[in-house]
């Protein structure tokens, strides 16, 4: 299945996608995709429900962000080797965890706004999980039964605020429209393996980013056993889960965003985001 909210900002409903391809209103079933309602139990109920018989949504409505709302937006940091290396940073020998704030939660296609005085605003391209089972210590092996289903991130980093003010990445990437997500969680009996996944970006039409998630340093299955070591994952959770290389900051010379450039980015099977950037 793929799940998706659509409506203006800040009135959104919960969808799904029909086998034709139509947008169905599901707001009878569930009233909005939050971390209380996430859960095997609702994957059921949507899965064996007669979507057909539900209101179709006009295809030209607005599509938001996935979830309302997330209680953790968690992010791994350097989990591409190659992307490590035009970061002119050493492999990580374990995950990089740093937080994206949940306010940062954006729609897919919604524009992506500077910080004010942000000079070095970058894009990554990410998979991106969504929690659908309390972890706690949960093995590798186990990992990914706890999925709910997957997603697309747009990392969107201010990289002075990141790295040359101090502090902690979180500065950096936190900015609200930071987070966009969706356009739709895609259950994981669609993905068939979330470890062989093509990638991209592009910005007003050049490809930046091309990538697969078969070169990640650290697996989902990893990730999700290791971040349960340090912390218990809730339902509704977002883990983002890095970049391939292609970003601003690795460029030669750096390019960073300004306003009114359009980034362009998908990844197979998980659909595609279409962003303008905008001054505050």
């Amino acid at each position: 299945m793929k799940l998706l909210r659509f409506g203006n900002k800040g009135s959104e409903k919960p969808a799904v996608i029909h086998t034709d391809g139509s947008i169905r209103d599901v707001s009878s079933l569930v009233a909005d995709y939050t971390p209380e309602t996430v859960s095997p139990a609702l994957a059921r109920i949507l899965s064996t429900a007669d979507i057909e018989s539900l209101p179709q949504v006009p295809q030209m409505t607005r599509i938001g962000a996935p979830l309302a709302r997330t209680g953790h937006f968690i992010a791994i940091g350097l989990n591409y080797a190659d992307h490590a290396a035009e970061s002119n940073l050493p492999v990580p020998s374990e995950p990089i965890v740093f937080s994206k704030a949940p306010s940062s939660l954006s729609g897919p296609n919604d524009d992506v706004m500077l910080p004010k005085g942000s000079a070095k605003t970058d894009w990554e391209v990410e998979l991106a999980i969504i929690i659908g089972e309390r972890c706690d210590y949960v093995s590798e092996e186990n990992a990914l039964s706890h999925v709910f289903g997957y997603t697309i991130c747009n990392d969107v980093s201010e990289r002075e605020y990141q790295a040359e003010r101090g502090g902690q990445w979180i500065k950096g990437k936190s900015a609200p429209t930071f987070g966009p997500l969706g356009p739709w969680i895609v259950t994981p009996d669609e993905v068939n393996d979330p470890q062989n996944l093509d990638m991209f970006l592009d910005v007003n039409g050049e490809r930046m980013q091309t990538g697969n998630t078969k070169t990640m340093i650290f697996s989902v299955a990893h990730i999700i056993s290791y971040l349960s070591q340090f912390m218990i994952l809730e339902p509704g959770d977002v883990i983002t889960t890095g970049t391939p290389p292609g970003v601003g900051m690795g460029k030669t010379p750096q390019v960073f965003l300004r306003a009114e450039d359009e980034m362009h980015l998908g990844i197979t099977g998980l659909g595609e985001q279409r962003q303008r950037v905008i001054t505050r």
